[in-house]
């Protein structure tokens, strides 16, 4: 039984840092694309960051600069460090993972508010 499993989200304010993690398990975690998406109220579903199994990354232009995004394939775990948050970051973070067309994985998400 596949799981994605995130932590770390929560409230900050406009400026701070936050760093999202997403535990794996049922998964060769070292072979897959792994990302971080988030959605706002009212919004669609938006890639935030990205990284494959050979270590290279992409990022939403909205995050370039202020995100990073890493894993740890001996914890089977990814991350997402992110710094200068902003109120416009405020959405729920959802951790995915894919392989090819036939594995596609989501994680339930968890929330990240940046308000003052």
């Amino acid at each position: 039984q596949v799981q994605l499993v995130e932590s770390g989200g929560g409230l900050v304010q406009p400026g701070g840092s936050l760093r999202l993690s997403c535990a794996a398990s049922g998964i060769i975690f070292s072979v897959y694309t792994m990302g971080w998406y988030r959605q706002a109220p009212g919004k669609q579903r938006e890639l935030v960051a990205r990284i494959i199994s050979g270590g290279n990354t992409n990022y939403a232009d909205s995050v370039k600069g202020r995100f990073a995004i890493s894993k740890d394939n001996a914890k089977n775990t990814l991350y997402l460090q992110m710094n200068s948050l902003k109120p416009e970051d405020t959405a729920v973070y959802y951790c995915r993972a894919t392989m090819g067309y036939n594995y596609d994985y989501w994680g339930q998400g968890t929330q990240v508010t940046v308000s003052s």
